[in-house]
């Protein structure tokens, strides 16, 4: 029976995988997200990324491979994940409540033209759509990720990355392979940019 939910769930990683891969929208979606990254950091400004949970861990994920290395070696550009001080979260959590733990953040340390990164698989993560809504009036470039539940977080959003599925982990999944492809895309832009300098 283990050997059965295992395969299931691979099949089930594989499905979405493919269905993300075969669409030209998430294709050409996940291009304007990675030339606004690159835009943004060549302008020297920084790129923001907030989630809870398993995206908590994604958003940090990401911060780390843009401030320190995706594949080549090259200087390290500008990345915060907001996810990852404790005493900010605990504190803003604490005298503001938790829907502003990322709200605060956004408005402390942003500024216009940086980009913002949400990720939340339901796409209706009350402290998500929070920072959103702070980071749209600092003029902060929104990019949200999400799921098939999410679509509602498409007006709170520049960009909208809405993997074909409603499994959280597969989601997930999804993302972790769109924001990669991202990075990797944004790297060679931002090399090649130097050397022709």
């Amino acid at each position: 029976m283990n050997q059965d939910r295992i395969a299931a769930h691979f099949q089930s990683s594989l499905d979405g995988l493919s269905k993300a891969v075969q669409s030209d929208e998430l294709r050409a979606t996940t291009h304007t997200i990675a030339r606004a990254v690159t835009g943004a950091l060549t302008a020297g400004n920084k790129l923001l990324l907030i989630g809870n949970g398993g995206s908590a861990a994604d958003a940090q994920h990401i911060a780390a491979e843009i401030t320190g290395r995706y594949k080549q070696e090259r200087p390290g550009w500008a990345a915060i994940a907001l996810t990852t001080d404790t005493s900010a979260l605990t504190a803003i959590g604490n005298d503001y409540g938790f829907e502003q733990i990322f709200a605060r953040q956004v408005q402390g340390l942003a500024k216009r033209d940086d980009v913002l990164f949400a990720l939340t698989t339901s796409g209706r993560s009350p402290n998500i759509l929070a920072a959103l809504k702070v980071a749209r009036d600092l003029g902060v470039i929104t990019v949200g990720f999400t799921g098939m539940k999410g679509e509602s977080m498409r007006a709170a959003c520049d960009h909208l990355f809405v993997a074909p599925t409603e499994d959280t982990p597969v989601v997930q999944q999804i993302h972790m392979m769109a924001m990669h492809a991202i990075c990797d895309d944004v790297e060679q832009a931002l090399i090649t940019a130097t050397k022709t300098k």
